[in-house]
């Protein structure tokens, strides 16, 4: 997931679609492919959706006819983030309590 670890303090269906969406940052997705990457509802789905919007992290467009939502820039990583890259010894570390 290239979520930004800001973003993903939140219920675990935005997070979900949030992950989904940051892994097609460019060319977004439609509900129907999100409903099926996304384990839930069609209606948990789009109270999701609703929320992230209302937050400004997502952003949606009509492309031909069809209704796209992809991610805002600042909700995805680039990758570089060293935070994300804790190794093995950090995390073991983080888990438990020295």
């Amino acid at each position: 997931m290239t979520v930004k670890p800001e973003y993903r303090d939140r219920d675990d269906t935005d997070v979900a679609v949030l992950g989904t969406l940051s892994d097609r940052p460019e060319e977004g997705m439609t509900i129907f492919e999100l409903r099926a990457e996304v384990d839930a509802n069609i209606d948990t789905i789009e109270t999701s959706l609703a929320r992230l919007k209302r937050d400004n992290l997502i952003e949606v467009n009509k492309e031909r006819g069809q209704t796209v939502i992809l991610p805002q820039s600042h909700v995805v990583t680039n990758g570089t983030d060293p935070t994300e890259d804790d190794d093995v010894a950090d995390r073991i570390r983080d888990w438990f309590p020295f």
